[in-house]
């Protein structure tokens, strides 16, 4: 829909109810919601958070299916968590193969376990794709600033977190252009046991590593040419202000993690 493979990182422009939210009622929704999400331990609070997070995505105008590509790039950790908890959780086994074994409590584990990354992944790609960088960056120094006082860099911090998260998908870009290149050269990342599966990713990680570098480099020459000096005496173009809607999302927010701990430790 929007040109891209890849959901995390990016900043889909919209003009939705979500977007128009002050980043930093954002940050704190998903800083919450990943502790709630930890804590919690059921299936019915997992269901509530899943269309918690479908009404979010239908407010902020972005098609689930778009969504859900932000789980693509962490496909391989969820099947191997699902896997290792099937085969390694000790309880009543259902299967029995050598040292091999299901058991109940290894399914219902493992699937609570992966639908918990699932849902966290999910929040955290709601956030990215409703906010600018510019925006990102801001809120996450407003939020940082009472600790400016103990010398701690929020301006620093903000800026790497903020430049971190938006050259992920560009990564994963260029790793994919680089696998299909060199795939077209005939590398072979199949054959071969796990020493030479290792050895054969040599191709692909020598020019990501070298291109990340470059973009680096690059980057600083830039923010340098714009006589980028940190955060002291910088101004903004748009003041961060909180606004009705933002404290009805609050408020919200901290209603639903309130009832759904309260129901947990209950």
């Amino acid at each position: 829909m929007w040109g891209n493979s890849f959901a995390i990182g990016q900043y889909v422009p919209l003009n939705s109810p979500i977007h128009r939210l002050d980043p930093r009622v954002k940050i704190v929704f998903a800083g919450i919601s990943i502790i709630d999400l930890f804590i919690l331990q059921d299936w019915l609070s997992f269901l509530l958070w899943g269309g918690v997070i479908l009404l979010l995505a239908f407010l902020s105008h972005i098609s689930f299916s778009y969504l859900l590509k932000s789980l693509r790039p962490l496909l391989f950790l969820l099947i191997l968590t699902l896997v290792l908890h099937f085969f390694f959780t000790p309880g009543e086994y259902i299967w029995e193969y050598g040292f091999l074994h299901i058991s109940r409590e290894g399914i219902s584990k493992g699937l609570l376990i992966v639908v918990r990354l699932c849902l966290l992944i999910l929040v955290t790609a709601i956030l990215t794709l409703t906010t600018s960088p510019v925006e990102l960056t801001d809120g996450i120094e407003y939020l940082l600033s009472p600790l400016k006082r103990w010398g701690f860099p929020a301006h620093e911090l903000a800026m790497m977190m903020t430049i971190a998260l938006r050259f992920i998908p560009t990564l994963l870009e260029e790793a994919e252009r680089i696998l299909k290149a060199q795939t077209a050269r005939g590398m072979d990342l199949e054959s071969g046991g796990l020493v030479q599966k290792a050895k054969n990713m040599i191709p692909l990680l020598v020019p990501l590593f070298v291109n990340s570098f470059k973009r680096a480099d690059e980057l600083a020459i830039a923010m340098e040419s714009r006589c980028y000096r940190g955060g002291q005496g910088r101004t903004r173009l748009r003041v961060l202000q909180l606004r009705a809607p933002d404290y009805y999302f609050l408020i919200f927010s901290f209603s639903f993690v309130t009832l759904l701990s309260v129901r947990f430790f209950l």
